[in-house]
């Protein structure tokens, strides 16, 4: 192949290559999104944690949890594993709504 030929060939080439290759340059906010995944999960977190806790307050306050040796003492291993509602989001929607109480 000639030089000419060649050069002619890799000019075309060229104009109708794209000016930046996928992956180059992103148009998306990548610190946005992140944030959001962030945030997301702390939310996440929080909401498990307060169930968690409105649960055990429940439990408390329902006596579910008292010692049968001794009435007055709270069984501690039982305060860990109790059901005081059927759902986990009984116990999200109560806290929220009773949160100033």
């Amino acid at each position: 192949m000639s030089q000419e030929k060649e050069k002619d060939l890799m000019s075309m080439y060229r104009e109708t290559r794209p000016r930046e290759f996928f992956g180059e340059k992103s148009n998306t906010n990548h610190l946005a999104w992140s944030l959001l995944v962030v945030l997301l999960a702390l939310a996440f977190w929080l909401i498990v944690a307060l169930a968690a806790a409105e649960n055990q307050r429940y439990a408390l306050e329902t006596k579910a949890c008292q010692d049968h040796v001794f009435p007055t003492e709270i069984d501690t291993s039982c305060l860990k594993q109790v059901k005081s509602r059927d759902h986990w989001w009984q116990h999200v929607g109560h806290a929220l709504v009773r949160m100033g109480a």
